[in-house]
């Protein structure tokens, strides 16, 4: 693996060969760390970046708030740096959020877009999760670990450890970061659904069904909003990467290759609406779609 680390642009990864894949991370997380276990299958068929937010990893911390368009751009300017022309980004969390600003912003040459366990904009619950992590982490209170373990997992994960079992696999996923609280303030305050109606890439939204964190009715604003978008789900909690990989894996190999075939048949096609596969990769998730809700 390949690491880079410019203070203009955003650190990141490179590993593997092909068409371009550009992964994000979520809040206070790294891109490596994140999507590890799923990466060598990943890096068989792909180029694939994994640039960290701002004040996560190497990559540096602005003075001042962050700004979700910024970041986006800098996440493109990262994977141009690496070789790329054109790619197809994902991210989970808040690194879905950037990821939809991307696809938003660089029509041209961003050819699919993916999200895991994403959303346009906090609800209460989240909202409330998100403070109460800030709270915790600015007061370096022992408890944060626990509670993040309570958000990351679903239940019947959670159900099949212990205690310090399920702390130790929340700290690979989470580590501090001194760009946390500038993250999290980010996404208290974020708000993208008029950004989604102007995504054109081919889009696969991703809910974990077993969500405690991000609820998989965020996934459903998002699809709802992204015209053409592909609902699915996975049966994990906010962390399916590491709860789901071998399906989380499975879905996003899918989704890469329909979106290379719709290419390979119709570049012109590849960043329009035309592109969108038309196959369900998995069963969406149980609940039905609406374009009125709250």
């Amino acid at each position: 693996m390949k690491r880079e680390k410019r203070w203009h642009m955003l650190a990141y990864d490179t590993l593997g060969s092909g068409p371009g894949l550009v992964l994000l991370p979520g809040i206070g997380g790294t891109a490596a760390g994140t999507w590890d276990n799923l990466l060598a299958g990943l890096a068989a068929e792909h180029t694939v970046v994994l640039p960290d937010l701002p004040g996560s990893g190497l990559s540096p911390l602005p003075t001042g708030p962050l700004r979700l368009e910024t970041m986006a751009d800098q996440v493109v300017a990262a994977a141009r740096s690496s070789g790329l022309g054109d790619f197809v980004v994902g991210g989970t969390s808040l690194g879905a959020a950037v990821a939809v600003m991307a696809a938003a912003r660089h029509p041209g040459v961003v050819r699919g877009l993916f999200t895991l366990a994403g959303f346009a904009r906090p609800r209460t619950a989240l909202w409330l999760n998100l403070e109460m992590w800030s709270s915790l982490h600015t007061r370096h209170d022992d408890k944060l670990t626990d509670l993040l373990t309570a958000l990351s997992f679903s239940g019947d994960y959670l159900a099949a450890l212990t205690p310090e079992a399920a702390r130790e696999a929340t700290t690979r996923l989470v580590v501090p970061a001194p760009g946390t609280v500038q993250q999290i303030t980010l996404a208290l305050g974020m708000d993208i659904r008029a950004e989604l109606p102007t995504v054109t890439a081919p889009t696969l939204v991703v809910a974990a069904a077993g969500d405690r964190f991000v609820a998989p009715g965020h996934s459903v604003e998002l699809a709802d909003g992204i015209p053409g978008a592909r609902l699915a789900a996975v049966k994990g909690g906010h962390a399916a990467t590491f709860e789901e990989p071998e399906r989380t894996l499975e879905i996003l190999t899918g989704f890469l290759r329909a979106v290379h075939r719709s290419s390979a048949e119709d570049p012109a096609a590849a960043v329009g609406r035309q592109a969108h596969p038309a196959p369900r990769l998995v069963p969406v998730i149980p609940a039905q779609r609406r374009s009125d809700r709250p």
